[in-house]
């Protein structure tokens, strides 16, 4: 097990939020750097050297959307950066717009997945997951929302329909927001399950490590795809205020 820690979690993680639990981004902004960034991003170089055909997807019809995602990244992180990247951390990073999503998963913490509009419902159509929580791009890569969250429980029909309604209405330059938070046994950030191998929820008065993901939801102006992103919060049992009490689905 790596342990790449924060010590706290910038938003209030203990108070539930019904599916979707969606709210508007204030002026935080959508990207967010920690005091865990160094540890994370030597743990995304090492993913994307050696494992880059589970941790990266994109079909020819996003490349576009995700070049227009690395550029909107470059503008609000590395402004004036433009044939490399010079990480907070001392590494120093090509920009490569032949490889949008690999450049973009080895500039910031956050994964990124995108979504275009294909009849009826948003397809995942591209994707730079490092960090999955119990889940595999592969089984996910070029599915719709509906079989994207066809292993959360509490994902039903009513709440499809609802996130659907959310992703056709989302507009460029307004951001939303949401987060999850779970009990985990171990801290590696790098967990791939595949759907017949379903994780087994410790009971969390056992689990020494409590994760949250902030998923922020974003349209891109020019190519209208939507772009979900991940930042992954870990933290120890002693850095959890009110322990047991702070999972939500």
């Amino acid at each position: 097990m790596r342990e790449i820690l924060q010590t706290s979690i910038p938003y209030d993680f203990q108070t539930a939020k019904p599916l979707p639990g969606i709210a508007p981004i204030g002026e935080e902004g959508w990207l967010h750097q920690d005091e865990a960034f160094a540890g994370q991003m030597a743990c995304r170089d090492e993913l994307l050297t050696q494992k880059r055909g589970r941790v990266l997807a994109l079909d020819a019809q996003a490349v576009p959307a995700a070049q227009e995602l690395l550029d909107e990244v470059l503008a609000q992180t590395y402004p004036g950066q433009v044939s490399q990247v010079d990480r907070p951390d001392g590494v120093t990073v090509h920009i490569d717009r032949d490889d949008p999503l690999g450049t973009l998963g080895r500039i910031v913490q956050e994964d990124f997945c995108i979504l275009q509009k294909i009849g009826d419902e948003h397809v995942m159509t591209g994707a730079v997951l490092c960090f999955p929580a119990s889940w595999t791009l592969s089984e996910k890569f070029m599915r719709p929302l509906i079989g994207i969250h066809d292993t959360v429980d509490s994902y039903d029909a009513g709440i499809a329909k609802r996130v659907q309604r959310l992703f056709d209405g989302v507009k460029s330059g307004r951001p939303m927001w949401r987060f999850n938070a779970l009990w985990y046994v171990d801290p590696d950030l790098h967990q791939p399950r595949s759907i017949h191998d379903r994780r087994n929820k410790p009971d969390p008065a056992k689990a020494d490590y409590f994760r949250s993901e902030r998923q922020c939801i974003l349209r891109l102006p020019q190519s209208n795809a939507v772009v979900f992103s991940i930042h992954t919060y870990i933290l120890a049992r002693r850095d959890v205020p009110n322990d047991e009490n702070s999972a939500t689905p």
